[in-house]
């Protein structure tokens, strides 16, 4: 490996550790609770201006974080579409993802619901507008359409659906429900399936 391939190696995991030592302390302390100095000290570099090396202000890690929240959450919906058929299905296992990322990560479910985006990025897209939650959205609406779900405007099904949802997750986060997310996973389905599902 030549010298400017380690370097952009390099380069390339230290944006990594900001991100992610970012994340964690966005999550932890809150967005406007985080310094730049924290996230130097989390990440171990000399000076804040290491960071401005990688990431123009505080505000350009927190985009950077949900750009590549919402591509791979993106990527999942895509996959668990091509593998179902029916909306039920589709929307089963993305439950099941989201559940299971609230387990495994918490701190990406915290900064990806409960963190206001437009609080800290208030030119981008409300959540719902994103790709990923437009593509949930897309699996609603196919279902109205096959007969799946009850014939009301796909919006207020996506809220139905995923406020119960959403708001299960905040709660299991925030300590409120002390079992793991996944303890909660089927009784939280099947209410927020039966606010949505064709009687």
């Amino acid at each position: 490996m030549d010298m400017d391939n380690k370097n952009t190696a390099a380069k390339s995991a230290t944006q990594d550790e900001i991100l992610l030592a970012s994340l964690k302390l966005f999550s932890e302390k809150g967005y406007f609770n985080t310094s730049l100095t924290d996230i130097k000290d989390a990440v171990g570099i000399k000076t804040t201006s290491g960071i401005y090396q990688h990431f123009k202000n505080k505000q350009a890690i927190a985009e950077e974080l949900f750009d590549n929240i919402l591509d791979s959450l993106s990527v999942s919906i895509d996959d668990i579409r091509r593998r179902n058929r029916n909306a039920s299905e589709q929307l089963r296992e993305i439950v099941d993802l989201l559940f299971n990322l609230t387990d495994e990560a918490p701190e990406v479910v915290q900064f990806l619901l409960v963190v206001n985006r437009k609080e800290i990025l208030p030119e981008g897209k409300a959540l719902v507008e994103t790709v990923p939650f437009n593509k949930i959205r897309r699996v609603i609406q196919n279902g109205i359409k096959d007969g799946e779900i009850r014939s009301i405007d796909p919006l207020l099904a996506y809220n139905y659906f995923f406020g119960i949802i959403s708001h299960t997750l905040s709660l299991v986060l925030s300590g409120v429900l002390s079992k793991s997310a996944d303890s909660y996973q089927s009784q939280v389905w099947l209410v927020a399936w039966g606010s949505i599902a064709k009687k």
